[in-house]
This record gives structure tokens, sequence and C-alpha cells, in this order.
């Protein structure tokens, strides 16, 4: 039996309503309808209204929401998709398409052309990933309807870099969160949805500080019916595949401490727990009832990751919540990052034993079922 958890009603949205409410360090925005939202942060908010998703009732009280990972769409100026990317995401996007969709994206948008990151022509493993301003529209057009900023690429082209992303995004119609103090928020059929970016850099909602980022998260929480969670935690690579308690060091730096920090979301009200950076698929588990991802791997790295083995292999997960945030079901799409890092469906399903052996061996107790097709469903009591 799972724990008990406090019920949150829905309010009753038929028309448009907004509201603006300060959160710690900075601002909550909320607003109604499908698919829209309010972004907000260090006292100043801006908003811009997502397309409404086709069908959606405010009287159905759940919602569907999809998740990809780690999401790079070029390495600019040399290494760029056809056709300015637009066609980029149309071999996966049926299969993306909810009533909330999200991605980590995971490089800046922005015609910046300089890294100080890179500055150094000595620096062999330096990493800076952009792609154009217009690549806002590409996200859009495929249904995205946020993107988690809060990771290791936001700031590659530096804060005039990260400053024309958010831009950009503004523009387009999609929501980000993950700056620090930063809470979004997101109205699906007239039920408010706070989502809250964390990393482990002060450059975002730190996610090495729990007491901090649990104060955020019940800040949340009071503003919201239902609470998620994106967070850019953990070593990377396939010796990372595996979740233990503890703090993960990578490269000497501290990445969190992925099970606790989930937990403790969970415990101050968050109802899912959707984790990246790892760039390899991880565990799920249940706790107190609610699902956590704790790696959703590589989906999409154009010239950017690597492809091969398990780097490669990769999922789209798809959960339908309550309106007070309570599970009803969820499942895995397998899909693949194709060279030179392309997301397309994969016809061998490798994600789906790939994260049942995981779980099976990470989290024996707590751990997901999670059935030949895909569907993933709680432990049994």
């Amino acid at each position: 039996m799972f724990g008990a958890r406090r019920v949150r009603p829905v309010a009753a949205v038929a028309a448009v309503v907004a509201a603006v409410v300060i959160a710690l360090g900075g601002m909550v925005g909320c607003s109604s309808s499908n698919a829209r939202f309010h972004n907000g942060v260090g006292g100043t908010a801006s908003s811009s209204t997502a397309a409404a998703k086709a069908g959606a009732s405010i009287a159905d009280p759940t919602f569907t929401l999809s998740a990809v990972g780690d999401t790079i769409m070029g390495a600019a100026p040399d290494f760029l998709p056809p056709n300015n990317g637009n066609d980029f995401f149309a071999p996966v996007e049926q299969v993306l398409r909810s009533d909330l969709q999200m991605a980590n994206l995971e490089e800046p948008l922005t015609d910046v052309a300089r890294s100080a990151k890179c500055a150094d022509d000595l620096n062999k493993t330096c990493f800076a990933f952009r792609s154009p301003v217009s690549y806002a529209r590409v996200l859009k057009d495929a249904g995205f309807d946020l993107v988690n900023l809060a990771n290791n690429h936001t700031l590659d082209f530096g804060g005039a870099g990260a400053e024309q992303t958010k831009r950009s995004l503004r523009d387009a119609g999609v929501a980000y969160t993950g700056p620090p103090g930063m809470i979004t928020m997101v109205t699906v059929k007239g039920i408010r949805i706070a989502v809250v970016g964390f990393a482990p850099y002060s450059s975002a909602n730190d996610m090495r500080n729990i007491a901090a980022a649990q104060a955020l998260v019940r800040t949340a929480d009071r503003s919201a019916d239902v609470v998620i969670i994106q967070v850019h935690m953990g070593g990377e690579g396939p010796d990372y595949q595996h979740v233990a308690p503890g703090t993960e060091m990578f490269l000497g730096e501290n990445r969190g401490d992925p099970i606790a920090f989930s937990h403790a979301m969970i415990d101050a009200g968050a109802d899912i727990v959707l984790g990246h950076s790892p760039h390899v698929l991880r565990a799920i588990e249940f706790y107190r009832g609610h699902l956590i991802a704790y790696s959703l791997g590589n989906f999409a790295g154009y010239h950017a990751l690597t492809s091969s083995g398990v780097n490669g292999v990769s999922m789209i997960m798809r959960v339908t919540l309550r309106s007070d945030g309570s599970f009803v079901r969820a499942n895995m799409v397998a899909t693949s990052m194709v060279a030179p890092g392309v997301p397309r469906l994969d016809a061998k399903q490798r994600a789906i034993p790939l994260v049942r052996q995981l779980t099976e061996q990470d989290f024996p107790t707590s751990g997901a079922q999670i059935a030949a097709d895909g569907t993933i469903t709680p432990p049994s009591s």
C-alpha cells in the first residue's frame, strides 16, 4: 500500500484565468486553457500561449505527458540538419504528441558565435553546442510545449547565449524551466501544472541543496494541482547506468544524490521526477506511489552525442496522471538515436528489456514493473 497523499482540488476553469504568485527567489506565473503557460523569473514575467491540443477538455480529470531526454538539434555552424531542421523530429513526432510534451534542451539556441568555455584551443575535452535561434520554431512545430534548461550546456555560449535562448523560446511559444527560483506554470485541460527544473549548479535551481529544493517544491505545490520535476543529475556514460544510494561524482564534480533528491522532492509535494544527464537510460522507481525515471537517456544529439552502444538506446516516456497528481498509467516507447544523432523509433525495442533489467537490479522492491510492450506499472504490494 502506498503512502497517502493530500488531495488538491482542481481549479474550476471555463475561461482563461491568469495569476502571478511570488515564489522563492523568483516568480510563479500561471494561466489556463490547454497547454497555456506563463514563464517568470527574477521579478519579471513574460507570457505566451501554446496551441491547444486537439480534443482536450477541462472536464477530463486526467492528462498525459510525454517526456524525452537529452536533446541537441545541431552543432552550429558546421553541423546542422537538412531543411533547416524542419523534418528533424518527423519520424517520432506522432508518438511524442500528448497534452504536455517536454524535452531536456541540452544546448543554447543562439547566434553567438564564440564560446568562452572553449576559448583555449588546446582544450581537447571542451564540448560546446548550439543551434540557431530559429530552431525554437522547430521545437514548437514538433509539438514541444516545454523544455528544461537546467543542465550543463545552457551556458555553453555564456549569459548572452542563454538569454537569447530564452527569448527565442518565448517568441516561439515554448515554455522553459530551470533558472534559479523559477517555477513554470502550465495549465492543461483545466489542470494547473507546475514544472521545476533542477541541476547540480548554482546557475540553476541547485539539486545539491535538498532543503532549498524542497522549499521551492512546496511553493509550487501550493499554487498547482500537479508538480513535475525535471532534473539533470548523476554521472555520464555507460559506467553510470546503475543508480545507487549516495552522491555521484563525475570528473571531480558533485552531480548530486539522485535517490535522496528524488525521494525528497516527492516528500515535498512533487508528483513525478524525470531525470537527465547520464546520456544512458536508467531504472524507473515508484516512491510513495509516484514515478521516478532516473534518466531518459539520449534522445537526439546531431553531431554532438555518441550514438554507439547503450548511448544510442533511448525512449519516449508517456505518463497519464489524475488532476491530483496520482498515477494512472505509463508506458515506454522505444526509440534509438541513430548516427549522426537523429531520433528514430526502434523496431528492436531495445530500451524495454534494458530498463527492466536495470530496474530489477537497482530497485528490487520499489522498481517499476515493465511489460514486454513497455507498459509501466507500480510494483506489486
